[in-house]
């Protein structure tokens, strides 16, 4: 493991710190999750973003793209735990 030293302003310092307790975490394993968190979050942003822009390409060469309500119909039936068939593509206008 490696040793980074953190310059942080004293009130976010503070804050950080009484998280922590709330947490019952240190100080030091309370910033590495927080740090951590984010990393996850930019990262799953990085691919969620990637992953649409691949299936906008596709779109466009392929010609195919489905119709925004069967979407909106299909996903609002998983959420609510059915198990609906995926709408079809169809040439897009």
């Amino acid at each position: 493991m490696s040793i980074t030293s953190l310059k942080i302003p004293e009130e976010l310092k503070r804050r950080a710190v009484d998280a922590a307790q709330q947490q019952g975490l240190s100080p030091h394993a309370f910033m590495v999750n927080a740090i951590e968190q984010t990393l996850l979050a930019t990262e799953q942003r990085t691919s969620f973003i990637a992953e649409a822009l691949a299936a906008e390409r596709e779109m466009l060469e392929s010609g195919l793209g489905y119709a925004a309500d069967d979407v909106h119909r299909y996903i609002k039936a998983r959420v609510a735990g059915d198990n609906p068939e995926r709408p079809d593509a169809m040439p897009s206008a």
